[in-house]
């Protein structure tokens, strides 16, 4: 996925203006008169924020002009939603809005599918949620937000679950004015630990110690899987001598270990 190319859908994003705030003002006044010239202005003067919004997602492996377009509509809807009465930032508002949309879009085009069903769930119990938080001011419980859809919470939490975003090892979970921290940076590797290493170290130094009928048998038997009369057919001797140099050998390994 390449950011740093200079045309995205037919576009030279190196020659896109940038609006000042009373710029923006001047021309959302207009918009809301039906201005559609002031329309098209607007929406070019923002395409760098959608490109900004875009490169939090370059590591989806998606088709940057697809995102681009997504993007886009996010924007575009944001323009047709802002009010300007509210003293907040026109940035501040869309950028939520156009990352929404994206999101939407990767997760209706997921390769994992979700059924039609849990999907329709999980944005009805999205709604819940939302009237809740603004009905009681704080962060509603599964249980509550099933019991206003009448559903068993396992049936809501695995319809949420099925439409939450992969996430990358690469993304950033803090960032302080310094190096980023990532997921893969959290992520415990309870196999290739110290321990299991210095193990590994010990067990072939034991067998080292061994005679070399000793090594063999125990090649044949634990990393080649034969059974002990397997062993005993390849090397030419009974399968109780077989068990005897195993069990000699391996009684040696634990002491050198």
């Amino acid at each position: 996925m390449q950011i740093n190319k200079v045309e995205i859908c037919g576009v030279n994003t190196s020659e896109l203006p940038v609006l000042k705030n009373n710029q923006m003002t001047e021309l959302l006044i207009k918009i809301k008169e039906g201005d559609e010239e002031a329309r098209q202005k607007f929406v070019r003067g923002n395409l760098r924020l959608v490109l900004s919004v875009i490169q939090k997602f370059n590591n989806r492996g998606e088709n940057i002009d697809d995102l681009f377009q997504i993007g886009c509509i996010g924007l575009i809807k944001a323009i047709d939603n802002f009010d300007l009465s509210q003293n907040v930032r026109f940035s501040t508002y869309a950028v939520p809005m156009i990352i929404g949309e994206i999101r939407r879009y990767l997760r209706d085009n997921n390769p994992i599918r979700v059924s039609r069903s849990l999907k329709d769930i999980a944005y009805k119990a999205l709604q819940v949620r939302e009237r809740l938080v603004r009905q009681n001011a704080k962060e509603p419980t599964v249980s509550e937000i099933a019991k206003e859809l009448e559903l068993e919470v396992e049936s809501v939490v695995m319809a949420l679950d099925a439409i939450q975003d992969p996430i990358s090892l690469f993304d950033p979970v803090y960032q302080d004015n310094g190096d980023a921290i990532f997921v893969m940076d959290q992520v415990q590797d309870k196999k290739d630990t110290d321990e299991s290493w210095l193990q590994e170290i010990a067990l072939k130094e034991a067998i080292k110690k061994l005679n070399n009928r000793e090594k063999l048998v125990l090649d044949l038997r634990f990393y080649k899987g034969r059974t002990q009369i397997e062993v005993a057919d390849e090397i030419g001797i009974s399968q109780a001598q077989v068990s005897r140099i195993e069990k000699n050998a391996l009684r040696n390994m634990r002491k050198y270990i």
